[in-house]
């Protein structure tokens, strides 16, 4: 979130679209310590898969809107 904010208040589109490519990053990083807590028990399967597919929603999102912008230049 925060590196979507920060891209949002840069002057251009291409370092708005670079910032929501370090957020699918951020998003992969998250997905990765979901499967780190369900592992551990931290969390249950039916939360893991929600919580993962949300997360994977909003890297889908980041992406297809660098690419609007990175294409709208």
């Amino acid at each position: 979130m925060a590196n979507i904010a920060e891209g949002n208040g840069r002057r251009t589109n291409k370092d708005f679209a670079s910032f929501l490519v370090q957020a699918h990053g951020s998003a992969a990083e998250v997905q990765s310590h979901l499967y780190v807590a369900l592992d551990l028990e931290y969390i249950e399967a039916d939360s893991f898969k929600e919580l993962y597919d949300l997360t994977d929603e909003v890297s889908r999102m980041t992406m297809s809107l660098a690419q609007h912008l990175r294409n709208s230049q």
